[in-house]
């Protein structure tokens, strides 16, 4: 009989990535969360994976072999409480990835504050086109896959590696977990705020990722960032490549449909030909064409297997178009994605009005940590609009430097009249947030299709 895995957190991406890989390689997989909700619970579902609403501590007569836990999970926690007076067997959720699945694998890992998920996407993108099949798991959906993690019994495995703490009973970063061999490390700013105290704390969990690395290795670096010149710093025993400075990989300036030169040690590789977006998006192809040289794919192969590159869901994705107002969705919220975004719109746009609509929802924003740089982040954009609900600090003062061009609203209907109100033909609504934003998209769709 298959072993038997109950999820707990099983709706996030993460632990909803693993529970699609566990079913794939034949475990049998059950799951709760505290909101049972798409588009995990529609995707679990259709797999024919059990999901239950809420931690009841009644779960524990489904008697697995393991509890596989999510770091959303607390103390107090009814279920949880349960596993532990009864000393039942408990993993988290990297570690459970690391044992059962990644072990004798080339993992190739990516870490950073922003670009994990696009990079990650490209990267397997790439693999995928040079007939390697990875395996992957990955903070959103490659729409040249359409899922967010693939079971593959090929050697290759590609995952985001994210910085966050593994579980309460485990407070390291999730990436040490992963036994990687390529590491690509995109750039390193302050985040997280509810865990950690400063950018140095940061830099030491980047520093233990880097340690686990083997000889025969490689650690693909932003050579732009000095955070990560610190982190290497420390000590690494692997061999390193950097991305944008002389001497490393190098991206040549794009011409108008977002294309550019590719070199290596000064030695041009070829051109990319697509139309993505900012000089971010760049540096995330040079990770992707430098870790995939690492697993054998020629840079050549590389390049022309971006040309296919269709994106992430959510990362500077076209929602919808009505009364000729474009809008956009994409998962930035970090004041620097924030501006990498809207720059990135500017150079398609031209002179088109863009509207920036954030919701500072993640613990960082929330706090207020990085409040004052959001005026810097926004202020390309003809006006940005600010969901100010449940905010511990004042976004109107924060954004004063503005002027008329700010525009601060905590009632999402409000929001919605108001952007709807402004719009005109020919502008485009940049949404960032990195939850659902209460369906914000669809309802302003819909309310601008509907004006006279």
């Amino acid at each position: 009989m298959a072993a038997h895995l109950h999820i707990l957190g099983i709706c996030g991406t993460f632990m909803g990535g693993i529970a699609v890989l566990a079913q794939a390689a034949g475990y049998r997989v059950t799951g709760c969360d505290a909101n049972v909700y798409p588009p995990m619970s529609e995707q679990l579902g259709a797999l024919g994976i059990e999901l239950i609403q809420g931690y009841g501590a009644e779960q524990l007569a489904l008697a697995p072999d393991v509890w596989v836990v999510g770091n959303v999970v607390t103390r107090g926690n009814p279920l949880m409480e349960a596993i532990l007076e009864r000393g039942e067997r408990y993993v988290s959720g990297p570690q459970w990835l690391s044992e059962q699945m990644l072990y004798g694998r080339h993992v190739l890992a990516v870490a950073g504050t922003h670009g994990k998920t696009t990079t990650a996407s490209m990267l397997a993108w790439i693999l995928e086109q040079a007939g390697r099949s990875p395996g992957f798991l990955i903070g959103g959906v490659p729409l040249n896959f359409a899922v967010s993690a693939r079971h593959s019994a090929s050697e290759p495995f590609v995952i985001e590696a994210d910085e966050y703490d593994t579980a309460f009973f485990d407070k390291r970063s999730k990436f040490v977990h992963y036994r990687a061999k390529t590491a690509i490390l995109n750039n390193l700013e302050f985040d997280h705020a509810d865990i950690f105290g400063d950018l140095a704390d940061i830099e030491r969990q980047f520093h233990h990722f880097v340690r686990l690395l083997p000889r025969s290795g490689l650690v693909i670096a932003n050579g732009q960032e000095e955070a990560l010149g610190r982190v290497l710093a420390k000590g690494c025993w692997t061999p390193v490549e950097r991305l944008g400075v002389a001497g490393g990989w190098e991206a040549g300036a794009p011409d108008e449909e977002g294309g550019f030169a590719v070199a290596w040690q000064g030695e041009p590789l070829g051109r990319v030909r697509w139309s993505q977006m900012g000089a971010y998006n760049r540096m995330n192809a040079l990770a992707a064409i430098a870790a995939a040289r690492h697993v054998g794919v020629e840079p050549a192969a590389a390049i022309g297997a971006l040309a296919g590159f269709s994106g992430v869901r959510r990362r500077m994705e076209l929602r919808g178009r009505a009364r000729g107002i474009s809008v956009y969705d994409d998962f930035a919220h970090h004041p620097t994605a924030v501006r990498n975004s809207i720059e990135g719109l500017r150079r398609r746009v031209r002179g088109a009005r863009i509207l920036a609509v954030l919701e500072p929802r993640s613990n960082t924003m929330r706090l207020g940590v990085m409040k004052e740089a959001l005026v810097e982040s926004l202020a390309q954009a003809d006006h940005a609009f600010v969901f100010d609900a449940r905010l511990g600090w004042d976004a109107s003062a924060v954004l004063r430097p503005l002027g008329a061009r700010a525009h601060c609203v905590g009632e999402l209907d409000a929001l919605v009249s108001e952007i709807a109100a402004l719009a005109q033909p020919g502008d485009q609504v940049l949404v960032m947030s990195n939850g659902d934003f209460g369906g914000l998209h669809e309802k302003l769709l819909e309310r601008l299709a509907a004006a006279p």
